[in-house]
């Protein structure tokens, strides 16, 4: 239905002064179909104080239009004004809302840093402390399964494992082949140049192996299955079902933190060697073809080169990655609040957290074994 316009016309008022009578429907819709010319005439009519104002014509009234006169007539009633009893209310609203002091800003304070800081350090103790009580929590799962072996939840363990590990074997290895692909191209560009073409065995297999293979699945791992983890859990809090097991009698931390847990720190191991022997594939490849190194040499020469320990050191690395990836996603997805901001805002935290734990205990792994499996020259 379209809206009336908005009129406007001055007369002579029955006293001798001049009257503006207004008329149509002064709503959203019609100012701002009505332009911006008769808007600025309006202004220059509210400064007339010898002006009368006759308001009775108006059909209909909204906010914008009465915010719109108010501003017309400097925030204040004129003193010769006809107006509807209905429309009176909603200006005496207005300048109820207009009378309101404005919020008062909060004082700065020249110790802001220190506060800012108390936050995200009280922020991390929690944090620490919900991380802890997980662990306790985990470690009294063990001991319950060591003493009651019938309740390990081995379907749940089984479902993880393949969720976590075999559909996550298409990408890790394609991810392997072309990192194995372009640390061998780059490496050759080099070696051509001091004709050592031989050692790219020695960097592919030591990188690889040692540091690239374990370090790429935990990344990969963490973005894929261990945001699903937290959204998972995330989900389940929001719509109550982790309270539903709790009023069950069904403990929560037994049927959904131990499974993801054990099952990431099984299948992280596996995926570490499935993707390092992929990218060892895809570098062998790239080494044939740039340098003219052939697969049988490559394959004799790796092990001389690269001592058997490395390939104990990664798998270890990726047990560690694992259960440390699986325990963060459930510690975020445990503290989800039932909105989905909250779910979201802890997945992604979750990852983040999950991926810079990761190169934290690859660092402690470099800094301990730093003189292990390391051939000399």
């Amino acid at each position: 239905m379209p809206e009336t316009p908005i009129a406007y016309a001055e007369r002579r008022a029955a006293g001798g002064g001049a009257e503006l009578v207004l008329g149509g429907r002064w709503t959203l819709r019609a100012i701002a179909a009505a332009g911006r010319d008769w808007r600025r005439r309006l202004r220059a009519a509210g400064q007339r104080a010898d002006l009368g104002w006759d308001c009775l014509g108006i059909e209909a009234l909204d906010s914008a239009g009465a915010l719109l006169l108010w501003e017309t007539w400097q925030r204040r009633l004129p003193s010769a004004l006809r107006l509807r009893p209905e429309h009176r209310r909603i200006f005496e609203r207005v300048a109820a809302a207009d009378a309101e002091p404005p919020a008062l800003a909060a004082p700065r304070s020249p110790l802001d840093w220190l506060i800012a800081l108390g936050g995200v350090t009280l922020a991390l103790l929690r944090h620490a402390r919900g991380f802890l009580a997980l662990l306790g929590q985990l470690a009294l799962d063990w001991l319950h399964l060591l003493h009651h072996p019938g309740d390990l939840p081995a379907r749940e363990i089984s479902a993880n494992i393949y969720k976590s590990g075999v559909r996550a074997m298409p990408v890790t290895a394609l991810v392997g082949f072309l990192i194995g692909v372009v640390l061998s191209y780059l490496s050759a560009l080099q070696l051509r140049q001091f004709g050592a073409d031989v050692f790219i065995i020695n960097i592919l297999g030591l990188g690889i192996i040692r540091e690239l293979g374990p370090v790429l699945v935990a990344v990969l791992v963490a973005g894929r299955s261990g945001s699903a983890m937290t959204a998972q859990l995330g989900t389940m809090r929001v719509t109550e079902e982790i309270d539903a097991l709790a009023a069950m009698g069904v403990p929560r931390s037994l049927r959904l933190v131990f499974p993801k847990v054990v099952a990431l720190a099984v299948a992280m191991p596996l995926l570490v060697l499935w993707a390092t022997a992929i990218a060892l594939l895809g570098g062998m490849a790239a080494a044939q073809w740039q340098l003219d190194i052939g697969y049988g040499f490559f394959l004799g020469t790796l092990p001389k080169v690269v001592p058997a320990v490395n390939i104990w050191i990664g798998l270890a690395k990726g047990v560690a990655f694992g259960a440390a990836i699986a325990l963060v996603a459930c510690h975020f997805g445990l503290r989800v609040k039932p909105n989905t901001e909250s779910l979201s805002a802890n997945t992604t935290a979750s990852v983040v957290t999950a991926i810079t734990l990761v190169i934290v205990i690859d660092a402690i792994f470099a800094v301990a074994m730093r003189g292990i499996g390391v051939p000399r020259l």
